[in-house]
């Protein structure tokens, strides 16, 4: 699943791509993906005229902003994005395609349909789901590390759970969880309030940190991850933990180990990340 360093570059690129382009017509081929209104048909007539003044982005969510209205989209585990003429065929996994009046067609595919938008009046989509209950992004003044030391404290679950829990705050997913924690060299299998304050202030910065390197390298590309306009991120040259089970850790050069916390693959150093 595309994660904050990920969403981020797509709504770079898409921004550049879509601004000042009115919409003509809407196609949708997987109704399921429509999840406000719930009527296809008032989605598609609510955007018609429509012109694309902005693309935000909340967390993992991507937020197209028209004259009048705040597109909510969730690129799930696959979803993406890519601006494409009219002439050119489109696949079966292309599920809605925004018709623009200049010719141009944004399309959005998802070959397992996870993805989902909501459509809301401007001002409206911090007030509903599924943006009403994010917690701060990490970027921002609210994710201080004392925000950050409150909520650990007060949740005995496993660390990376907790980390991952984006009511807490935005942004994080399996691979940044890994990363932050090998970076900090606290375990992902630590009880969350367990942290001292040395520990918690590290793993704020470690955090942010990760994730600022991330936005810039253009996020990782991993499995089937690009951005709206084909291209590549650059950060998974320079993972230490991800999706490196038995090769050597980058610090020690003890064999990386991979677990399961909470249901999620979990990759450690077992001597830089003791529990």
């Amino acid at each position: 699943m595309p994660e904050l360093p990920e969403v981020e570059t797509v709504r770079k690129t898409l921004k550049n791509l879509v601004v000042d382009k009115q919409i003509e017509n809407i196609t949708v081929h997987w109704a399921k993906i429509i999840k406000n209104p719930v009527e296809v048909e008032q989605f598609i007539d609510a955007l018609k005229g429509e012109i694309i003044e902005d693309v935000g982005r909340r967390g993992k969510f991507l937020i197209i902003y028209t004259n009048t209205f705040a597109l909510v989209s969730h690129l799930r585990m696959e979803g993406k994005y890519g601006l494409y003429p009219k002439e050119e065929p489109y696949d079966k996994h292309t599920h809605v395609i925004f018709h623009f009046t200049d010719g141009s067609e944004l399309r959005y595919r998802d070959v397992r349909k996870f993805g989902t938008m909501h459509l809301y009046k401007k001002g409206e989509e911090f007030l509903k789901p599924p943006l009403i209950d994010l917690g701060p992004e990490p970027f921002s003044d609210e994710f201080t590390k004392e925000y950050l030391s409150a909520k650990l404290k007060k949740t005995n679950r496993k660390l990376k759970p907790a980390l991952l829990d984006q009511k807490v705050f935005v942004g994080l997913g399996n691979i940044y969880v890994d990363e932050a924690l090998f970076r900090s060299g606290i375990h992902p299998e630590r009880l969350a309030n367990s942290l001292n304050d040395a520990e918690i202030t590290l793993l704020h910065q470690e955090i942010v940190k990760t994730l600022e390197e991330a936005v810039k390298k253009g996020g990782s590309t991993i499995r089937s991850y690009v951005n709206s306009q084909g291209e590549i991120g650059m950060f998974q040259l320079e993972l230490y933990a991800y999706g490196r089970k038995g090769e050597a850790c980058k610090k020690c050069g003890t064999p990386l180990e991979k677990t399961t916390v909470g249901g999620r693959g979990t990759h450690f150093c077992p001597s830089c990340q003791k529990i």
